[in-house]
């Protein structure tokens, strides 16, 4: 482990006393760094999923089985890139504490080592999904009349998995150098040219579902080229090396183990969430996938400030600042908070607007109603979970991040499984996910008080 550097006996107390609370003027500049972080970056996530949403709405007008095969395709392609989203957590944390040690060269070099990662990444699972099309849409269950439009779709989609890979990294590069601007403009940028390019080659080249694969492809590599743009423009400021090195790919790999496995821990609560939902009825599964729909979005708004709290962290780590760390830590903890509170009285508020949009049967809304009390209610506890994820992120603390969503895992499965013959329902499937969401919070809280997150250097060991 790096230790913080050497310091006179005065400096040391002074960074090791526990700051209880932050002057107010320090609470002001806290705010104002996470505001300037966090605002473009939820800009940038919203962005996101409206690559699917144009697809979607391009490809419905073609017919039903070409929308439902897109659907079976956009879900293995989102599953892929939500996986690998390490390649930004990871990227992220590194390419901070580099600029908080004030090593900007050495910050971009290692930012390469995670875009090489990316790319490597990418041209195996491009050779994976080529050959395994057929095979992974038959997994998923389409009908005879979808699976030729997915398997299209997923084959041509497939080439642009490097390049979504290298946004990841890339993205988590420039997070790490405290610009969350230029990911939102490319985001935006992005959206624009899939629109447009579906568009044209949807109907205008009449090429079908394949149309808009293509132009999904396209501008993803759009963007996968501005990015390299920005990134080979840092390198040649600071003077550091564009070329792959095998050290720091191994190392930006060894960083991103931890991270996958917490994430593969997520994916399995969320999808364990929605087999015992399905197995509840159908009125119950439509009720859960609409609220899965609102938790996306609630997710995107604390996510973003989870992000703002990985590139601030590890910035203060790497100055070797752990008195600034805490400060910023509670800071981030109150925003979390005041954020959930908010975002639980929007829920309840909007529920008579929210609802109508996605239903109008009874017996789902009779579904609905109740579980929605239960995500408002936690979402104080999840803001709490959101930045406490962030902070021990950009700490580099990823592998209690790992032990830490599998034992949450271990907490929720067997609950979450018991729901269907308790005859609990959805309100009760959500009781369980709050008490997923709890458990979480706990594991991350002890961590934090602990301490022993407060690695400073800039390298964590």
């Amino acid at each position: 482990m790096n230790q913080a550097p050497a310091t006179a006996p005065s400096e040391r107390s002074r960074i090791r006393r526990p700051a209880r609370r932050a002057p107010r003027g320090g609470a002001r500049r806290h705010d104002r760094e996470i505001i300037a972080l966090a605002v473009p970056a939820f800009g940038a996530l919203v962005a996101e999923p409206l690559f699917v949403m144009v697809d979607s709405a391009v490809v419905g007008h073609l017919g039903t089985p070409q929308l439902a095969g897109l659907g079976v395709a956009a879900a293995l392609l989102t599953s892929v890139v939500s996986i690998f989203v390490f390649l930004a957590y990871a990227t992220t944390a590194a390419v901070a504490r580099r600029i908080g040690a004030g090593e900007p060269a050495a910050a971009v070099r290692q930012g390469m080592d995670g875009v090489w990662l990316a790319l490597l990444i990418g041209a195996v699972l491009v050779a994976v999904a080529q050959p395994a099309a057929p095979a992974l849409v038959d997994l998923f269950g389409a009908s005879g009349s979808a699976a030729p439009h997915a398997i299209s779709y997923l084959r041509i989609s497939a080439l642009g998995i490097p390049a979504m890979l290298m946004v990841l990294a890339a993205t988590g590069v420039l997070r790490g150098l405290q610009d969350t601007r230029t990911p939102l403009y490319v985001a935006v940028g992005g959206f624009a040219a899939n629109a447009a390019l579906n568009a044209i080659l949807v109907y205008g080249a009449d090429l079908g579902i394949a149309g808009s694969a293509w132009g999904t492809v396209i501008a993803q590599c759009g963007m996968a080229a501005v990015y390299l743009a920005v990134v080979v423009r840092g390198a040649r400021r600071h003077g550091a090396s564009l070329r792959p090195e095998a050290v720091g790919i191994r190392a930006c790999a060894r960083a991103g183990v931890p991270l996958l496995v917490r994430t593969l821990s997520l994916r399995a609560v969320l999808l364990l969430a929605t087999a015992v939902a399905a197995r509840l009825g159908d009125a119950d599964i439509a009720a859960h996938q609409i609220i899965m729909t609102l938790w996306s979005l609630l997710s995107f708004a604390l996510d973003a400030i989870a992000i703002a709290g990985q590139a601030i962290i590890a910035r203060y780590l790497g100055a070797g600042d752990t008195e600034g760390a805490r400060a910023v830590c509670r800071r981030m903890v109150q925003w979390g908070i005041a954020s959930g509170m908010v975002l639980g009285l929007l829920v309840v508020a909007s529920r008579p607007l929210f609802i109508p949009l996605f239903t109008g049967d009874h017996a789902v809304r009779e579904a609905l109603l109740p579980a929605l009390l239960v995500v408002a209610l936690t979402q104080p506890v999840a803001g709490v979970v959101y930045v406490l994820d962030g902070v021990l992120m950009g700490a580099g603390d990823g592998p209690y991040l790992a032990w830490a969503m599998l034992a949450t895992l271990a907490v929720f499965a067997p609950v979450a499984l018991l729901v269907p013959s308790l005859d609990g329902g959805l309100t009760a499937l959500w009781w369980a996910m709050a008490l997923m969401t709890t458990a979480r919070m706990a594991t991350l809280w002890f961590r934090a008080r602990s301490g022993r997150w407060l690695i400073t250097g800039a390298v964590r060991g």
